[in-house]
């Protein structure tokens, strides 16, 4: 049995507190500053305010300012704050904690350097932490999951990365169950870009079924080959931005896997409709005011990436025709209306 510690008592990182309870373990949810009513719900009914089942019996609940007390003894911290939360977790959590307590991240994003290099949340957070003379490797976790159906025991694979190959052993071991199958890897950059990548190109793929319900009325139902053309097209350009990545044929699978879950069950595929439907930008989020949208920020930060490596000739941005048009609907005013035609190709000699 572990002591296993989540912060961030969002949808994702409490999921989590299910299998990690589930298996054996002492489960600690302690919630951030912008999680106290979740905390109290929890404390006074055991259960979520965002999930129709309780949590499994046993699970503690902590505000934020007990953190250190939750922390002692800890076997492992699981990080469950969003990707807004990154320099939070960093100060706060990630500086005070001692550097021998092993570190599990949920947060899926990718940071843009000035060269265009695209980085992970745990090379990020190290370089940080570098900087203050604090020596740690952060693990993270990434893979098509989303938090209500693992709470809901579908059956779930993920992989867990880190650079400290028994770090990533014990945790799983740990957080294993009959439906949460965990895969392990070392190549931490290729599946934390796989599972950040596919953020934009659900946005787009999503947009397809907005455009259904414009041309023909919500009453025409679901289209499966405007979102077929779309989905090889996102997972055409993932495989070169993941090549560039020098991810793994694994990771990039699990980023396809990942991308699949997003477009049908994910937050962002309801931004993605309302500007199918012709919505602006600025008219969806007040439509979906208060939904953490952290898809939007990663597809900006890559396509600025990319728009840095044309700049220094590293990369041709005529090869993301999908990533071009999903900023441009984002910050541009484009229509969402797809550039079919460049999704073709002819390799006919």
């Amino acid at each position: 049995m572990k002591r296993i510690v989540i912060i961030g008592a969002g949808m994702m990182g409490s999921a989590l507190a299910f299998p990690a309870r589930e298996n054996g373990n002492e489960v600690r949810l302690v919630g951030t500053p912008l999680d106290r009513d979740i905390i109290d719900a929890c404390r006074a009914t055991g259960q979520h305010l965002k999930f129709d089942r309780p949590f499994p019996e046993g699970v503690q609940y902590y505000q934020f300012e007990q953190w250190k007390e939750a922390v002692e003894g800890a076997d492992f911290v699981i990080g469950g704050v969003s990707s807004f939360g990154v320099d939070w977790f960093l100060e706060e959590v990630l500086s005070k904690l001692d550097p021998s307590v092993p570190v599990l991240s949920v947060t899926k994003g990718l940071i843009n350097l000035e060269d265009g290099t695209l980085i992970s949340y745990p090379d990020y957070w190290q370089r940080e932490l570098a900087k203050k003379g604090i020596r740690r490797t952060v693990c993270a976790i990434g893979g098509p999951c989303t938090s209500y159906e693992l709470v809901y025991h579908d059956q779930t694979e993920v992989a867990f990365c880190g650079e400290v190959t028994e770090q990533i052993r014990m945790m799983k071991e740990a957080m294993q169950t009959p439906y949460y199958h965990i895969s392990l890897t070392n190549d931490v950059i290729g599946l934390e870009s796989a599972v950040a990548l596919k953020n934009g190109y659900a946005l787009a793929i999503a947009m397809t079924i907005g455009l259904v319900n414009r041309h023909n009325g919500p009453e025409a139902g679901l289209h499966f080959n405007s979102q077929a053309a779309a989905f090889y097209q996102a997972v055409k350009e993932m495989r070169l931005l993941l090549e560039m990545q020098g991810a793994t044929r694994d990771c990039e699978n699990i980023g396809i896997g990942d991308l699949y879950v997003t477009v049908y069950g994910g937050r962002t595929r309801k931004v993605g409709i309302l500007l199918g439907e012709g919505k602006t930008y600025q008219e969806a989020m007040e439509i979906l005011a208060g939904v953490t949208l952290e898809s939007l920020v990663v597809a900006r930060r890559v396509y600025s990436a990319m728009v840095r490596k044309a700049e220094l000739g590293k990369a041709d941005l005529s090869l993301f025709p999908m990533l071009r048009h999903a900023a441009a609907v984002l910050d541009e005013g484009r229509d969402a209306e797809l550039p079919w035609e460049a999704f073709t190709f002819d390799d006919t000699k």
